[in-house]
């Protein structure tokens, strides 16, 4: 059974593979936290993982330059890397604004078979634990998959801005 786990060179193989599929798909050249492990870190071979898990795991109490705190945490099975996510733990303009408390992928061949949601389920506790009582999810107007991912985990939606949906999803059970 898939659960979160922190990022761990472990996976590096499995990971390393899961990357190569986003830029299979065309991925490396957005914003996301995916792409900004594309350009800054993949290399040839595996040995790239310790230096990127080793700056993921600082990260948490110590941002990088133009970054508010984040946890991230892979979604995983055994050895097999499903997906991952960061919860940012506090929200400057820019995240309050299209950003959020949480963002999260899916590798493409992992996508459809119900990881996001529980990933995203699965992340709202620590989110709680990190003292986040409503975490603002944000996804793009036209993903529609994204969008049914955060209405299934309780998002509410408050509005639109430019491209993305904003939706406040309670952290903790009521």
């Amino acid at each position: 059974m898939p659960e979160l786990i922190d990022p761990t060179v472990r996976l590096a193989p499995s990971f390393t593979a899961a990357l190569h599929e986003f830029i299979a798909e065309g991925g490396g050249t957005g914003h996301s936290g995916t792409d900004t492990i594309i350009r800054n870190y993949l290399r040839p071979g595996d040995e790239w993982a310790a230096e990127y898990v080793a700056d993921t795991l600082g990260w948490r109490t110590t941002a990088p330059p133009g970054f508010v705190t984040f946890t991230t945490l892979w979604w995983a099975e055994g050895d097999t890397f499903l997906g991952r996510l960061a919860i940012r733990h506090t929200l400057n303009a820019d995240l309050l604004d299209v950003g959020g408390h949480i963002g999260y992928d899916v590798r493409p061949s992992a996508r459809r078979q119900g990881h996001a949601t529980a990933m995203l389920a699965a992340a709202l506790p620590v989110a709680a634990a990190l003292g986040i009582e409503r975490a603002l999810i944000t996804c793009d107007a036209d993903n529609t998959a994204s969008r049914k991912v955060i209405e299934k985990n309780g998002g509410v939606l408050e509005d639109r801005r430019g491209d993305k949906l904003r939706y406040w999803t309670p952290t903790a059970a009521d």
